[in-house]
């Protein structure tokens, strides 16, 4: 089962200068629960660390331990960012998994966590220091909402 604990950080070389870093394992593999067939995908992290860094060979093993378990794309994709901003906070980070075609069809799920400096919050979870008391967040909605 897989466990953000194995997941192993390093200081920010560079704590006050904000950069992108960007890893993606192009071999992830895992199980689909309906039907026990592996599934095989490529993600993709893009992070701005805070204060902490990913260290590369405990990422690889994380990503190793989803080799056997039985779970939906969208739940490891979700589960990936949840452990990855547990462990090590980052500014803004997102997660892409791209899954080989069945049936004709092709996934990508994104997610992201935190605010990138350059643009508006793109993921929903509010973190302490975030404001959502701007008069857009207030606005009526149109009809039929």
């Amino acid at each position: 089962m897989p466990d953000a604990k194995q997941l192993a950080c390093f200081d920010n070389p560079h704590p006050g200068r904000p950069y992108t870093i960007e890893h993606v394992a192009e071999e992830f593999t895992s199980v689909c629960p309906k039907t026990g067939h592996p599934d095989f995908g490529v993600v993709t992290l893009s992070y701005i660390p805070g204060d902490q860094c990913v260290e590369l060979k405990s990422l690889k093993l994380y990503y190793q331990s989803f080799r056997n378990e039985g779970i939906f794309y969208e739940a490891v994709t979700n589960q990936i960012a949840e452990d990855l901003d547990q462990a090590m906070d980052p500014v803004w980070m997102q997660v892409t998994t791209d899954w080989r075609g069945r049936g004709g069809i092709r996934s990508r799920i994104t997610v992201e966590v935190g605010k990138h400096p350059d643009d508006e919050m793109h993921y929903d979870r509010a973190r302490p220091e975030d404001d959502f008391d701007d008069e857009e967040d207030n606005a009526p909605l149109p009809p039929g909402y």
